[in-house]
């Protein structure tokens, strides 16, 4: 309830925040042996890299394990522009002194938290290479600017996130930091499981409409192979289930939801839409 009331009043709150009594643990319908393999590499404070397409749950699925592991999750979403500096700190000007502010991942470091580093390979390399002493027997954070080594908190733990499909040669992760993670491979959940997540996403949906949206997501993913870049994500019909219970007709909703945000190919579009128009006739 806690959690729910202070989404709605905008209320900020600090990044590393341990899960508080009375929240409600995040939704995650499993889809093999993946929960167990996350536990047991946190018990033996392995680093661990999710792989798989946008949309599929990884994210999410890293929420339920650190509510469930009774962890702080701090979230770093990675870009170009994200330096060193950003996830280690930096010395700032307060009035006439200069101080120094950790930064997220040194303050995961320091408090036990899991760090989630989102889409890790959009980063700048000397951002990726900071982390290869945690990632190690050391488990050691170095911060050059102040000449010091932190060890990190026994329940400290690190997860990456990594689309294998978005890859080029020129921008993809180093083999030298590959192999220092386990690796969970993620992908659209089976047709049962996702009706079974549309339905608890978006309360008030109808079984039926969630088939039918589960029905033409599946079978538009098929065209990933005839041109389509980014596949209809679970994500995508989470959406398009909100839409429909806010009042769209189903083929507009799928329209905003599934096909716009992916292809601006007229073909693949319409075919997308065919698709659509079919289940929903």
């Amino acid at each position: 309830m806690k959690t729910a009331v202070n989404r709605i009043r905008g209320v900020e709150r600090d990044i590393v925040q341990m899960p508080q009594a009375g929240d409600v643990a995040p939704y995650y319908e499993p889809q093999g042996n993946e929960v167990a393999i996350f536990e047991a590499a946190f018990r033996k404070r392995l680093p661990v890299m999710l792989k798989g397409p946008t949309g599929c749950g990884k994210t999410r699925f890293l929420e339920h394990m650190a509510f469930q592991l009774k962890r702080p999750l701090v979230t770093v979403s990675c870009h170009e522009d994200l330096t060193s500096s950003d996830l280690v700190g930096r010395f700032l000007l307060e009035g006439s002194d200069t101080v120094w502010q950790d930064g997220p991942l040194t303050r995961a470091v320091k408090a036990g938290a899991i760090c989630y580093l989102d889409e890790i390979v959009e980063a700048r390399t000397d951002s990726t290479v900071v982390i290869h002493s945690l990632t190690d027997h050391r488990r050691r954070l170095t911060i050059e600017k102040k000449g010091q080594e932190i060890d990190a908190h026994e329940d400290f733990m690190l997860v990456i996130s990594y689309n294998p499909g978005y890859q080029t040669v020129l921008k993809d992760l180093k083999p030298s930091t590959k192999q220092r993670f386990i690796a969970l491979n993620f992908d659209f959940p089976s047709e049962d499981v996702e009706r079974k997540i549309l339905v608890n996403e978006v309360p008030g949906i109808s079984v039926e409409i969630a088939h039918q949206l589960v029905a033409a997501g599946r079978k538009s993913r098929l065209l990933k192979d005839h041109g389509l870049e980014e596949a209809t994500s679970t994500r995508a019909l989470v959406y398009a289930a909100n839409m429909i219970n806010a009042g769209l007709d189903p083929v507009t909703a799928c329209q905003v939801a599934m096909v716009n945000p992916i292809t601006d190919d007229i073909e693949l579009a319409e075919a997308m839409m065919e698709i659509v128009q079919a289940h929903f006739a």
